[in-house]
């Protein structure tokens, strides 16, 4: 693993000492209404020096843990099972090192390719969803593969009871009805997300965050943006709440910053990807 040299601020140490690494899955091929995603990550990356690597919430700084940036994965737009499989393939070999993967998408798809990944190292494996979308549905426009039945498909993976999605404001009513039967579904926010201890115990979780949870007020830089989402704080809240969780992997996916020239929505995916990393790097 070559060091790459366009780095997210404070991620630029090697790979052997680092046992984070974060990557970029750059894939948007299955976006049914504004594509632009597969620019995050570059996007993030150049824009992550307008941020501090210091966190004032954490009092942590990004320079205090070891972080290697592999870069972004060569991914082929126009076949969406290989692209799958690079991620897979990428993420198991981070896992059979020891690393502790954070993939920064891309549309919601690219979580099927990790988590493909992770089923194989942890059977147990439950997730965790934060979205304005259910992403329930078993097939969308004719298609399988698509970032609106990535849950599905994942589900597919993990079982009943394994997926816990919060923040839910949209979805067709079959899926959510299905999702009733087989997933936890907290719709609108993040009540009850303190009690999942108590449930979920020591099991290996894998966090998938889409950026679309955020209100489009706060956060307008997305394909499929939904009113009535979170704060960035509410958001921030929720996740210093899952630090006692069995957290084995996360993805921040579906910043579209071609849709925010302002460069505010791109600015707080950085922001909270500094959060992140910092909260589940500390012990490492």
């Amino acid at each position: 693993m070559n060091k790459n040299i366009h780095t997210f601020i404070g991620c630029d140490d090697e790979y052997e000492e680092s046992k984070i690494v974060i990557f970029g899955a750059p894939f948007d091929g299955t976006t049914s209404y504004r594509p632009g995603a597969r620019f995050a990550p570059s996007h993030m990356r150049n824009e992550s020096y307008g941020i501090e690597s210091y966190s004032p919430y954490l009092d942590l700084d990004l320079e205090d843990i070891k972080v290697f940036d592999g870069g972004d994965l060569e991914l082929s737009l126009g076949n969406t099972k290989k692209a799958l499989n690079t991620i897979k393939n990428y993420i198991d070999r981070l896992l059979k090192d020891g690393k502790f993967p954070i993939m920064i998408g891309g549309e919601h798809l690219v979580t099927l390719g990790a988590v493909s990944a992770f089923i194989n190292h942890y059977p147990n494996l439950h997730i965790i969803h934060f979205d304005a979308h259910a992403d329930l549905r078993d097939t969308y426009m004719g298609e399988k593969l698509s970032h609106a039945t990535v849950m599905r498909r994942c589900w597919e993976l993990v079982g009943d009871n394994r997926i816990f999605q919060f923040g839910i404001r949209s979805g067709d009513r079959e899926e959510l009805y299905w999702g009733k039967d087989h997933v936890f579904i907290n719709k609108f926010n993040f009540a009850g997300i303190e009690r999942l201890g108590g449930r979920i115990k020591d099991s290996p979780i894998y966090l998938t965050i889409d950026l679309d949870i955020i209100d489009p007020s706060e956060f307008p830089g997305t394909g499929t943006p939904e009113a009535g989402g979170v704060t960035f704080k509410e958001l921030l809240e929720a996740i210093w709440k899952l630090d006692s969780l069995n957290i084995v992997g996360i993805d921040m996916v579906e910043l579209s910053p071609i849709y925010d020239p302002s460069g505010i929505s791109t600015a707080l995916a950085c922001k909270l990807l500094r959060e992140v990393i910092l909260q589940w790097g500390k012990g490492k």
